[in-house]
This record gives C-alpha cells, sequence and structure tokens, in this order.
C-alpha cells in the first residue's frame, strides 16, 4: 500500500545515507523499523501521578557493602574529599 508521511528533513537524510550505506532502499528499511517496532513487547507505561523513588529503583542494591564499617553512612570522615 502506497502512504505519505511527513517526517524531518534531519531524519530523513540520516534514514535516506543509511539505506544508502546498507545498500538497501528507504522503503526498506523503513519497513523494516516498523515491523521491529509493531512485533516487539511494549514496555509498561507508568503513571504520571507517580514516578518511583531512587530508592525504589535501587532497591536490589541497597546493603551489598558486607565489609564496610558500621558507622560508614553517618560518620563523616568517610565524606571527607568525597566527589573531588
Amino acid at each position: 500500500m502506497r502512504t505519505t508521511i511527513d517526517i524531518p528533513d534531519e531524519l530523513f537524510r540520516k534514514a535516506k545515507a543509511d539505506a544508502a550505506l546498507r545498500g538497501r532502499k528507504l522503503k526498506d528499511l523503513v519497513e523494516d523499523g516498523l515491523r521491529r517496532v509493531l512485533e516487539s513487547p511494549e514496555p509498561p507505561k507508568a503513571s504520571p501521578s507517580y514516578a518511583p523513588s531512587l530508592h525504589e529503583l535501587m532497591r536490589d542494591c541497597c546493603g551489598i557493602a558486607e565489609d564496610a564499617p558500621p558507622d560508614y553512612a553517618t560518620n563523616p570522615k568517610y565524606l571527607e574529599d568525597f566527589g573531588r
């Protein structure tokens, strides 16, 4: 089926150049891209009113420093030169 779409000039130039470098037609590149998008599972959409905290995202990493001193998180001496 033939259709018309509007895409930004820069994207068109990049796609056209990439297709040429691959020895393919732009039409084939677009078709392959559409197939990949439609065949891949869509990531779950996050609720706009809820964004997980950094702690929630890093929960699996919490507590992995087994050999750290017991006062590692509260003693200021461990923060000397931090970020330098």
